[in-house]
């Protein structure tokens, strides 16, 4: 099916909000989990049926991964701190280790924001499941998967220091969309037309 190029700019303006719904519903932090959750369900359900879930699907969405999304948060910004804590200690010379201790956790913490990534967008497939399931989901996706998911994570960090914060906001809902076409591309079986006999 031929899309028009208005059909285009209304996507991409639809998810500039989604993203900028996302920073706000994240402020108070406890929410953050439960935002990306609501988020997540939004764009599979649109990439599922070619529209947007009616707010209140949004909502029940929301309310149902408030509290395991405030314990995702917590685990998350642990992790990351301990993450900073450990880069800061090793090029800060405080830590044995060097160069090849630095790449090796820069190398780990991008890949477990990948599997983070994944969680997410697995979590949005399917948000009756809860966070330990796409947990398991995420924990089961092949390397090229979580090597994608890592890439799209840190180009969008990479673009979020170039741009405007006001642009930085619009930007998380533009990679969560982006994680939901990648995991679906790779996820998808090759195209029989496409094999070469």
């Amino acid at each position: 099916m031929k899309t028009d190029w208005r059909d285009t700019v209304r996507v991409a303006s639809d998810v500039a909000v989604l993203g900028l719904l996302m920073v706000a519903a994240s402020l108070p932090v406890v929410t953050t989990g439960a935002a990306f959750a609501t988020a997540s369900a939004a764009v599979h359900h649109f990439l599922t049926h070619d529209r947007w879930p009616p707010w209140r699907t949004n909502w029940q969405v929301f309310r149902r991964t408030l509290l395991p999304g405030a314990l995702a948060t917590a685990a998350v910004a642990a992790a990351a701190a301990l993450v900073v804590i450990d880069v800061a200690g090793v090029s800060g010379g405080r830590v044995p280790g060097g160069a090849l201790l630095l790449a090796a956790t820069v190398l780990i913490a991008t890949a477990a924001a990948g599997y983070a990534a994944l969680t997410v967008v697995a979590l949005g497939a399917r948000p009756d499941g809860g966070w330990r399931s796409a947990v398991w989901v995420a924990a089961a996706a092949r390397p090229a998967t979580v090597a994608a998911a890592a890439g799209v994570v840190a180009l969008a960090a990479l673009l979020a220091v170039l741009v405007h914060p006001i642009l930085a906001a619009c930007l998380v809902g533009y990679a969560l969309y982006a994680l939901h076409a990648v995991v679906r591309r790779l996820a998808a079986p090759p195209d029989p037309a496409t094999l070469v006999r």
